[in-house]
C-alpha cells in the first residue's frame, strides 16, 4: 500500500506562486512515477505533470510548461509542485498520484495511476 498526502494549497492572487507538497509513505518508491493532476469543478481530472523517483525525469502538460516545476526529495519521500505565474484558470483541486506498476493507460491520464492523495485546493483570484 502507498499513502499520499498533499498540502500547500490556498488562495493566491493571479501572478503569484504556490508550492504543493506530496508526502508518500508505505512501500519503497525507487521505481515509481509520480504524477500531478488537477480537477476544476465540473471538469474532468487534468494531467499536470510527472516525475520519476529514480531519475527525476519530468514531463509537463502544455498548459503549465514554463510555469510549473515538479521536483522530488528522495530523502523525505516528497514530491513538490512549484507553481508560478498563476492564472485564474489554474484554480482547481490538485492531486498527486503514484504509478507503482506497469499499466496500459498512459501516464498523462488519470487511469495510469493506482494510488491517489486526497487533494489540496488551489484558488487563484483575478
Amino acid at each position: 500500500q502507498v499513502q499520499l498526502v498533499e498540502s500547500g494549497g490556498g488562495l493566491v492572487q493571479a501572478g503569484g506562486s504556490l508550492r504543493l507538497s506530496c508526502v508518500a509513505s508505505g512501500r519503497t518508491f525507487s521505481s515509481y512515477v509520480m504524477g500531478w493532476f488537477r480537477q476544476a469543478p465540473g471538469s474532468e481530472r487534468e494531467f499536470v505533470g510527472t516525475i520519476s523517483w529514480a531519475y527525476g525525469r519530468t514531463n509537463y502538460a502544455d498548459s503549465v510548461k514554463g510555469r510549473f516545476t515538479i521536483s522530488r526529495d528522495n530523502t523525505k519521500n516528497t514530491v513538490y509542485l512549484q507553481m508560478t505565474s498563476l492564472k485564474p484558470e489554474d484554480t482547481a483541486d490538485y492531486y498527486c498520484a503514484a504509478r507503482t506498476k506497469p499499466l496500459p493507460t498512459p501516464m498523462t491520464q488519470a487511469g495510469g495511476y493506482d494510488y491517489w492523495g486526497q487533494g489540496t485546493q488551489v484558488t487563484v483570484s483575478s
